[in-house]
């Protein structure tokens, strides 16, 4: 992918599975790159199985929520914030869309809550 990235970019990428098998095509938010020189991107999983969904933790986003739209996804999907992984943004395949700031940060705070155990 050679447009610039940045967090909250809904990009889409062959994501692993745990077993380090090459995984489907799927779509994935850029949470934030890397420190360093490297152009390497924690991302987490998006998918349109919302039963998976673990409330307070992920985030859903919905056909009518206001930035459905922009995002790119063509049905209401959960972003796993359990399904972690760092990228190399030459993996990524390209953009589709990108979710709100305020929606980035709900996913951000869920994700330190949990790391912090709070």
């Amino acid at each position: 992918m050679k447009q610039d990235k940045r967090a909250g970019d809904i990009v889409v990428f062959r994501f692993p599975q745990t077993n380090l098998e090459k995984g489907k095509l799927r779509p994935a938010l850029l949470l934030a790159k890397l420190p360093g020189e490297y152009d390497d991107w924690l991302t987490c999983m998006i998918s349109s199985q919302v039963r998976h969904c673990v409330d307070g933790f992920d985030e859903i986003v919905q056909e009518n929520d206001v930035d459905f739209k922009q995002s790119g996804l063509k049905v209401t999907s959960v972003i796993r914030s359990g399904r972690l992984a760092v990228i190399s943004g030459e993996s990524l395949i390209g953009a589709i869309g990108q979710i709100s700031d305020e929606r980035l940060d709900r996913v951000k705070k869920h994700l330190s809550n949990w790391v912090l155990g709070i």
